[in-house]
């Protein structure tokens, strides 16, 4: 019987637990410092905006973790002697391991903004940050203004989150339209009126100069690089994405790029050390996919797939194609294959694009310009099945076989609105136009 120790109680570190003990009798120990239990990530912000509470955001009760053998630890690991097979606490307590999986996760990035540091600038990731904006913005009478400074998935969360209160808020993009390095341009410009239409004060193609502290060490104000424009505000926000949490491992002579190093098995340099979830870094990158990917979905298919090597089944941790949701404000998004942006296209990829003349619902396909094969869709207010995309991009069908069966893909209700024809008609008309 093995001793497995898993740094993180995060999806990534839980489900390699989970099935770890599916498979073994191996002694499991959990180590997290953010909290007792496994919780959605990803439900943070309904917490904030009052749906629910956080207790159920844990999808595990109490006594499962005792049922199924997984001790879990409330502590922080700040050191890993690998010779010795020990990570050591804050409190120096030493926990020896013959298997020992990283999961540690993301933190918000910090670009040495002046005034990064102060009390209510924060980030949004963690349930310690779920805290401290109930504490810096309960209320727009104690928060009369927030800024948000970057503008990708969390910062349009955090706006959400701070209008249910009605708190006003300022949003800065450096970007001349928002998220415009991964939407196609119709896509990005459809967000940036939608953010408008919710009274989001978005700043377009600016730059964060300095964060402004008041006599008590707090922030009052920030100021903006291009126009040197002083906007008064008692939280600040840092949204401009998030870094591997991977900063104790410095010293230990486990490889380290940006994350973790790992190689197709999830293995690191160190005999029986792991890596899994955001703080992951593919030595190779597979296929397009970047070498580290902060995704729910996987951190679950790497927990998985450590958890069948531990136990004797060596895997190959193979995520598949690319897919992702989110919800910008009303609209629900989702993305299947590859649809790069205006500026990081290649020459051979065409797009398709259609948008609904008055509603918020855009779709967006790439295809191949040589040979016609389908390669992504982006959608927007319109629902699709994943597995019916996966199947169409293993078999590498042609975009017009994709137009031509798109209602069997679509996952909106009876009831809802559906635009297949209008869809088909005007990818006709384009194809016309092309001929």
């Amino acid at each position: 019987m093995k001793n497995i120790v898993i740094i993180g109680n995060g999806i990534a570190g839980v489900t390699a637990a989970r099935h770890i003990r599916k498979l073994s009798d191996h002694k499991i120990t959990i180590i997290s410092a953010e909290t007792d239990y496994f919780f959605s990530r990803t439900a943070l912000m309904y917490v904030y905006m009052g749906h629910m509470k956080f207790e159920h955001t844990q999808p595990y009760e109490k006594y499962f973790w005792k049922k199924n053998r997984i001790d879990l630890k409330r502590a922080y690991v700040n050191q890993i002697l690998t010779e010795a097979k020990e990570v050591v606490t804050k409190d120096a307590e030493r926990i020896p391991y013959d298997s020992l999986i990283i999961a540690t996760g993301s933190k918000p990035n910090k670009f040495g903004w002046p005034g990064q540091d102060l009390d209510g600038v924060q980030g949004l990731y963690s349930y310690q940050d779920l805290e401290k904006l109930e504490a810096n913005a309960p209320n727009k009478d104690i928060c009369n203004r927030a800024v948000i400074v970057g503008g990708g998935l969390i910062g349009i969360e955090m706006a959400e989150m701070l209008r249910t209160r009605d708190i006003p808020v300022t949003f800065l993009v450096r970007e001349d339209s928002f998220w415009n390095g991964v939407l196609p341009s119709g896509e990005s410009k459809m967000i940036n009126k939608h953010i408008k239409s919710h009274h989001i004060d978005l700043r377009l193609g600016v730059n964060l100069e300095e964060i402004i502290a008041d006599e008590h060490g707090r922030v009052k104000a920030i100021k903006i690089t291009e126009t040197g424009e002083i906007i008064e505000c008692n939280v600040v926000g840092l949204t401009a994405g998030v870094s591997p949490n991977v900063d104790f491992l410095k010293e230990s002579g486990i490889e380290l790029g940006r994350g973790v190093k790992v190689n197709r098995f999830l293995e690191t340099n160190v005999k029986d050390i792991y890596a899994i979830g955001d703080c992951a870094e593919q030595h190779d990158p597979i296929g397009s996919r970047r070498p580290i990917e902060a995704v729910w979905y996987t951190g679950r298919m790497m927990g998985e797939t450590v958890a069948q090597t531990i136990c004797g089944n060596t895997t190959e941790y193979n995520p598949g194609h690319w897919f992702n949701s989110a919800k910008f404000l009303d609209i629900e998004y989702q993305t299947y294959g590859w649809v790069f942006s205006n500026q990081s296209k290649k020459d051979d990829e065409l797009h398709f694009h259609w948008k609904h003349p008055e509603k918020d619902i855009c779709i967006t396909v790439a295809y191949d310009a040589t040979t016609n094969t389908f390669l992504g869709i982006n959608t927007f207010g319109i629902r699709m099945r994943h597995e019916v995309f996966d199947q169409w991009l293993t078999n590498k069908v042609s975009v017009d076989f994709v137009i031509e069966h798109l209602k069997e893909a679509n996952f909106d209700p009876e009831f809802y609105t559906h635009f297949e024809k209008e869809i088909i008609r005007a990818y006709q008309v384009q194809q016309t136009i092309n001929a």
